[in-house]
């Protein structure tokens, strides 16, 4: 039998686990695990079947931001996603980027991009 890839989950930096916790709970993200219940220092959740780990990174890790990764998102019902966000308050459709909102791209594709507490950038785009 060959090896088989089934799964990808992104770590992202977290400057605290717990504020990253309910910002992903805002948008929906289920709490897997964390590692501890008061502190949590590394934490999974998971909405719709994707999964997503949230790591506490120590202040030196932060000082290198211009190279941090997208994370992006395929959608059904893009609109219907960025209005949930709006409603539940995480995403501000008249944010300073041209992609605050849903919007034709010119490569082609449908999307909106928005970020957490800590930078990490989100990109949701529409799929049939």
């Amino acid at each position: 039998m060959a090896a088989v890839i089934t799964m990808v989950i992104p770590v992202l930096m977290s400057r605290d686990v717990s504020l990253s916790l309910q910002f992903y709970g805002k948008l929906g993200f289920d709490l897997d695990f964390k590692d501890d219940i008061v502190h949590p220092r590394y934490a999974g959740v998971s909405r719709d079947g994707v999964a997503l780990h949230l790591q506490w990174q120590d202040a030196v890790h932060w000082q290198n931001t211009l190279d941090r990764p997208a994370y992006r998102f395929a959608v059904r019902d893009l609109d219907g996603l960025h209005g949930d966000f709006t409603a539940r308050g995480v995403a501000t459709p008249d944010g300073d980027s041209p992609w605050a909102r849903p919007a034709d791209t010119p490569w082609g594709t449908r999307e909106f991009h928005l970020r957490d507490q800590d930078g990490n950038c989100l990109q949701f785009y529409a799929v049939d």
